[in-house]
C-alpha cells in the first residue's frame, strides 16, 4: 500500500508510510466496529432461536437495526460518575478495555499477505497487548468505589490471569509445531499438515485436544458464559459495569464483543488453517483466504453463543478448580508430549 501512494500520489516515502498505516487502520477498526454491531443482533437472534423466541426483529428489516439503536440509546444518554468514584480513573477504565480490544487486530492476517503488521513475535504481541485488558476491568472496579464492581475486578484479575497460563502453555505446543510466533507463518506450516489433505494444526491428534483447551480458555478469557462469573447478576448486579451508564458502558460492551471475535478469530488461524481452506485441493483455493477466515469466524461465534444459550454457570471454585487443577497440568503434559515427539522426529533418537 506505501508503494501504492508514492507511485499514484508521488508522495515520499515517509509520508506515503504514514498515510498507508493509518489507511490500513481504518480499514480494519471500522468493518470490526460493524461486525460488532452485528455480532451482538446475531448473539441475541442465536440465543432467542435456542429458547423458541423471537429476538429482536421490530427495529428495521428482520430487526438488523437494533444494535445501531441501541449504540444510539446509549450515546444519547447522560454519563453519569458516581460522587465517591475516582473521576479519572473511572473514565479512563473503559478507554484502556477498547483500546487494547483493537490494537490486537495489528497483527491478525486475513488473508496471505494481507496484515497490517507482519512482525516476527505477531503471538508474543498479542499474550501481551491481550493481557492489558485485565487494568481496564481492575481499575474499573476500584475507581467505581462500590462494592459490587470491587468484587467483580477481583474475580476477573484472578479469572484472567489463571487461564493466561493454560493459553500460554497452549501456544507453546503451537509454535514448537510451526517454529515460528509469526502467525502468517504459523497459518502457512498448517497447509497440508495432516496426511497432505487437512489444513490445520486441529487435525493433529496430538494438537486437538490443545485446540479444546485453548477454546475453553477463550472463553474463560473474555468472561463469556458458563464462565461469566464477573457479571454475575445473581450475586454481583452487573459486576464492574455496575456504576457505568451511556457511553462509558458502551466501549466496554464493544471492547467485550471485540475481544469475542479476537478469540474466534485466534481459534480459526492457530488450530485451523486460518485463511487457508479446510483440504488443501487446489479449486478451494479459488476462494479469497478472507472468506475462508470469515467463515471459521462464524463458526466459532456460533458455538460461543450455543455454549452461552445452553450450558449453566459455573460456580467460581469450578471456574479455579478447572484453570489450575485441569488445564495447566493437561496443557503442561501435552508440550512435553509435542516437544518430545517433534524431538524424536526431526532429530532422531539419539544412538
Amino acid at each position: 500500500m506505501t508503494a501504492f501512494f508514492q507511485n499514484t500520489l508521488g508522495m515520499s516515502f515517509e509520508w506515503a508510510w504514514f498515510v498507508a498505516t493509518i489507511a490500513g487502520i481504518l480499514l480494519i477498526a471500522l468493518p470490526l466496529m460493524l461486525a460488532v454491531a452485528m455480532i451482538i443482533y446475531a448473539d441475541r437472534k442465536i440465543w432467542a432461536a435456542m429458547a423458541l423466541r423471537r429476538g429482536p426483529n421490530v427495529v428495521g428489516p428482520l430487526g438488523l437495526l437494533q444494535s445501531f439503536a441501541d449504540g444510539l440509546k446509549v450515546f444519547l444518554q447522560e454519563t453519569i460518575i458516581p460522587s465517591s468514584a475516582n473521576k479519572g480513573l473511572f473514565l479512563l477504565a473503559p478507554i484502556i478495555t477498547f483500546t487494547v480490544a483493537l490494537i490486537v487486530w495489528a497483527v491478525i492476517p486475513f488473508q496471505a499477505g494481507v496484515v497490517l503488521a507482519n512482525i516476527n513475535v505477531g503471538l508474543l504481541y498479542i499474550l501481551a497487548a491481550s493481557s492489558l485488558g485485565v487494568y481496564g476491568v481492575i481499575l474499573a472496579g476500584w475507581a467505581s468505589n462500590s462494592k459490587y464492581p470491587f468484587y467483580s475486578a477481583i474475580r476477573a484479575a484472578a479469572q484472567m490471569v489463571s487461564y493466561e497460563v493454560s493459553i500460554g502453555f497452549v501456544l507453546i505446543a503451537v509454535v514448537l509445531w510451526a517454529g515460528t510466533f509469526n502467525l502468517s507463518g504459523i497459518v502457512n506450516a498448517q497447509q497440508g499438515h495432516v496426511l497432505g489433505i487437512f489444513n490445520g494444526f486441529g487435525f493433529n491428534p496430538l494438537l486437538f485436544p490443545m485446540a479444546v483447551v485453548f477454546l475453553i480458555s477463550a472463553l474463560a478469557e473474555t468472561a463469556r458464559a458458563p464462565f461469566d462469573l464477573t457479571e454475575a447478576e445473581s450475586e454481583l448486579v452487573a459486576g464492574y459495569q455496575t456504576e457505568y451508564s451511556s457511553m462509558a458502558f458502551a466501549l466496554y460492551w464493544l471492547g467485550e464483543y471485540a475481544n469475542v471475535i479476537l478469540m474466534c478469530t485466534l481459534n480459526a488461524v492457530l488450530f485451523w488453517g486460518g485463511y487457508l481452506p479446510p483440504l488443501d485441493i487446489p479449486i478451494l483455493y479459488a476462494v479469497p483466504g478472507i472468506i475462508w477466515l470469515f467463515i471459521k469466524i462464524l463458526v466459532f461465534f456460533f458455538i460461543f453463543s450455543w455454549i452461552k444459550a445452553t450450558v449453566p454457570r459455573y460456580r467460581y471454585d469450578q471456574l479455579m478448580r478447572l484453570g489450575w487443577k485441569i488445564f495447566l497440568p493437561l496443557s503442561l503434559f501435552f508440550v512435553f508430549l509435542v516437544s518430545g515427539y517433534l524431538m524424536i522426529d526431526r532429530v532422531g533418537v539419539p544412538a
